[in-house]
C-alpha cells in the first residue's frame, strides 16, 4: 500500500518505482484477489471492472486517498490473466470513460484494449552477463548494435507474427554470429496501432502482448544475454496517442498532457505531449524507465525524439507555440526531466547506457548534469548520417565536388559521445533501402555499400545498423512482412553479410578502432584533402599505441602507386579489403600488406575500386 513517503516522492516528481505501487498487484499467497491503485485526481468515482465482476461499474469501487489524487483498494476474486479496466467518472462535466491501466504489466492482444492482471516472476539465467556488463557497455568498449523490429525481422508460416520465445534463439544466434555486441529493439511497449512500430505507446510498463507475455519477453532478453548480446530498448517519453483507452484526457482533464494544444499536441505526429512540469507525470516516466532496468535486465534505453522534447517550437510555425518564462524556445521543464531521468538511471544502474536520438546542435547532450549537460551516455550522430548518405548517393564522377560532406563530421566528432546510426528511418517512406540508394550498376551498388560500411566501422563512434542492411536487402523495409532472407543465397548479398561479420570481428579485436571513439587522441588524418581522387585516409589509435590505417577510395578507378605519408616505418598488414573476392569484389589489393620506409615513411598502396582498406601499423 501507499505510504506518506510514497505520496511525497510522487508529488515531488522523484518517485522512481511507481510500478510497485500503481497498477494491479495480485495477492501473493491466496492466488485470488488483488490490490489496485490509479492516479485520477479529477475523478469523483473510480471502480475496477473486469472478467471477475461481469464488467459492472458498481461492483468494485476504489477509494480516494485525499489530495494525492490516488484511488486504491482491494478487490476480491481477481485472478492472474483476468482482463480489467478502470471505470472513471470525472468530476468535470460528467465525463465517463473506461481506461486501461497506465501501469499494467500486461495487456490483451491488440486490437483488444483491456489490461490483464499479471505477475512478474522469472528465473533468470544471465548472471554471468549481469556481472560483466559494465565493461561491455563502457564508453571505451566496442559497441556495434543490430537494430530490430520484432514483428518483421522474421515471420512464420502464413506471414504469422512470431513470439518472443520463437524469436529468441534464432535472433541471438544470428546477431552474435555476425559479431554484433548489442541488439536494439524498436519499441515493444504496448501500442494499439501496429503500423506505428511501437512509437505510439499506451502501455509504458507492458511489453506488447502481440508477441507473448511478460515472462516471454524476459526469456528473449535472457537468451540474448546468454549469447553475449546486450539489449537496448527504444523508449518514447516524447509523446503518446489519443486512443480513448490510453493516457489522453485520462480523468476528464488533460492530466498527462498539457491543456493548451500549443504545448500539449504534436502537429506532426498527431499525438499528445507529456506535461514535464507536472511532478506526478515526471514520476510516472522516471518509474517507467527504471522499470525496464529493474525488472527486465535491459542494458540501455534509446530515448526517442529528444529534439521534439527540447524545443517548444519543434514542428511548429510562428504563433503555434508558447515561449518559456524567459521568452526562449527551450523547453526548460523537459530539460529538467531529462537531467532527472539520466541521473536516476545511472544512480541505480551505473553499468547501463542512456542514448539520445537528438538531431540538433543542442550542447552537451552527453555531458554530465553537474556541468550543465543533459547527462546521456551517447547520442545519435544525425549530421554524420545525413552527410554520409547524401555523399554516397552522388555518382562517383561528381563526388570530388562534395568531398567536404565525407570529411566534415570529424570536425565535431568529439564534441559529444556519438553513435553512427543507419537506422530504420533511412529505409522507409520512399527513401529506398541502403543498397538501392547506392549509384551505378549492380556491381557498383554492392561495392558502394561495402565501402559505406567500411568507412562507418573505421570512423570514430559506436555503430548501429538496421536489420536487412547487413545482407543488402534491395527493397524498402515493410513492417507487414519479414525480411527478404532468400537473397542470402546469392553471392553478392552473402558477400555483404560476410563483410559486416568481418568488420565486427575486427572492430572488437582492435582496440584502436573503438577504445578512443570519443577522444581526439584516437584519430589522426593522413590526408583529407585529396578531393580530386575522392580518397580519404586516416589513423585510428589505441591508448597502448596500436594504429589502424583506414583508406577509402570513393571512385571505381583502381589507383596504383598511391603514396601516403605514415607515422611509422615498417610493415603495414592489410587486415581487411572490401574488394576481396570473398565479399563479391574484384580482388584488387596489396597481397597482404606493404612496407613503409625512409626517414619520412611513405606507404605505397594499390587502392581497389569503390573500396576501403584497413591496415595495421607496426608496433612502436
Amino acid at each position: 500500500m501507499w505510504t506518506e513517503h510514497d505520496i511525497y516522492l510522487f508529488k515531488e516528481g522523484s518517485h522512481c518505482a511507481l510500478y510497485r505501487k500503481f497498477g494491479c498487484h495480485l495477492d501473493p499467497q491466496s492466488g485470488s484477489g488483488a490490490s489496485f491503485a490509479v492516479w485520477a485526481p479529477n475523478a469523483r468515482y473510480v471502480s475496477v471492472i473486469g472478467d471477475w465482476n461481469g464488467w459492472r461499474p458498481d461492483a468494485d469501487a476504489l477509494q480516494s486517498s485525499g489530495d494525492s489524487g490516488v484511488w486504491q483498494g482491494h478487490v476480491a476474486g481477481v485472478q492472474r490473466g483476468h482482463a480489467y479496466k478502470y471505470h472513471i467518472v470525472s468530476a468535470v462535466g460528467g465525463y465517463t470513460v473506461d481506461k486501461a491501466d497506465p501501469c499494467a504489466f500486461y495487456s490483451e492482444v491488440p486490437p483488444a484494449r483491456a489490461s490483464r492482471a499479471w505477475t512478474l516472476e522469472y528465473d533468470w539465467g544471465d548472471g554471468e552477463w549481469m556481472r560483466t556488463r559494465q565493461a561491455r557497455n563502457a564508453l571505451n568498449a566496442a559497441v556495434s548494435i543490430y537494430e530490430v523490429h520484432l514483428g518483421s525481422w522474421r515471420r512464420g508460416g502464413g506471414n504469422r507474427l512470431l513470439g518472443y520465445r520463437e524469436l529468441a534463439q534464432p535472433l541471438a544466434e544470428y546477431a552474435a554470429g555476425l559479431g554484433f555486441t548489442h541488439v536494439e529493439l524498436m519499441p515493444i511497449t504496448e501500442h494499439p496501432f501496429y503500423g506505428s512500430w511501437g512509437y505510439q505507446t499506451t502501455g509504458y510498463y507492458a511489453p506488447s502482448a502481440r508477441y507473448g507475455t511478460a515472462q516471454d519477453f524476459m526469456y528473449l532478453v535472457d537468451v540474448l544475454h546468454q549469447h553475449g548480446l546486450g539489449v537496448i530498448l527504444d523508449w518514447v517519453p516524447s509523446h503518446f496517442p489519443g486512443d480513448e483507452h490510453g493516457l489522453a484526457y485520462f480523468d476528464g482533464t488533460r492530466l498527462y498532457e498539457h491543456a493548451d494544444t500549443r504545448q500539449g499536441f504534436h502537429p506532426e505526429w498527431k499525438s499528445y505531449i507529456f506535461n514535464y512540469g507536472r511532478h506526478e507525470v515526471r514520476s510516472f516516466l522516471l518509474s517507467s524507465a527504471l522499470y525496464w532496468f529493474d525488472i527486465y535486465h535491459i542494458d540501455g534505453l534509446r530515448v526517442d525524439a529528444v529534439a521534439s522534447m527540447l524545443y517548444l517550437d519543434y514542428a511548429r510555425k510562428a504563433g503555434e507555440w508558447i515561449p518559456n518564462a524567459y521568452g526562449g524556445r527551450e523547453n526548460l521543464e523537459a530539460v529538467h526531466f531529462l537531467r532527472a531521468l539520466n541521473t536516476a538511471v545511472y544512480r541505480e544502474h551505473p553499468d547501463v547506457q542512456m542514448i539520445a536520438e537528438e538531431s540538433t546542435a543542442w550542447p552537451q547532450v552527453t555531458r554530465p548534469v553537474d556541468t550543465g549537460g543533459l547527462g546521456f551516455g551517447m547520442k545519435w550522430n544525425m549530421g554524420w548520417m545525413h552527410d554520409t548518405l547524401a555523399y554516397f548517393s552522388e555518382d562517383p564522377i561528381h563526388r570530388s565536388y562534395h568531398h567536404q560532406q565525407i570529411t566534415f563530421a570529424i570536425w565535431y566528432a568529439f564534441t559529444e559521445n556519438f553513435m553512427l546510426p543507419l537506422s530504420h528511418d533511412e529505409v522507409v517512406y520512399g527513401k529506398r533501402s541502403l543498397c538501392a540508394k547506392m549509384p551505378g550498376d549492380s556491381w557498383q551498388q554492392f561495392a558502394n555499400l561495402r565501402l559505406l560500411f567500411g568507412y562507418m566501422w573505421g570512423h570514430p563512434g559506436k555503430k548501429l545498423l538496421f536489420m536487412g542492411g547487413e545482407f543488402a536487402q534491395r527493397s524498402e523495409w515493410n513492417h507487414e512482412v519479414g525480411l527478404d532472407w532468400w537473397l542470402c543465397q546469392y553471392r553478392e548479398h552473402a558477400g555483404v553479410r560476410q563483410w559486416v561479420q568481418n568488420l565486427n570481428q575486427l572492430y572488437r579485436n582492435e582496440a584502436a578502432l573503438h577504445e578512443l571513439d570519443f577522444s581526439g587522441g584516437g584519430f589522426e588524418w593522413i590526408d583529407h584533402q585529396d578531393a580530386q581522387a575522392s580518397v580519404v585516409s586516416f589513423l585510428r589509435k589505441s591508448s597502448a599505441g596500436d594504429v589502424v590505417l583506414v583508406v577509402c577510395n570513393f571512385t571505381p578507378v583502381v589507383r596504383r602507386d598511391y603514396a601516403l605519408a605514415v607515422p611509422r616505418a615498417g610493415y603495414w598488414q592489410e587486415l581487411l579489403n572490401s574488394d576481396a573476392e570473398i565479399y563479391g569484389g574484384s580482388g584488387v589489393g596489396n597481397t597482404g600488406g606493404a612496407h613503409a620506409g625512409g626517414q619520412h615513411p611513405q606507404l605505397v598502396l594499390t587502392l581497389p575500386p569503390l573500396a576501403v582498406l584497413m591496415l595495421k601499423g607496426p608496433a612502436t
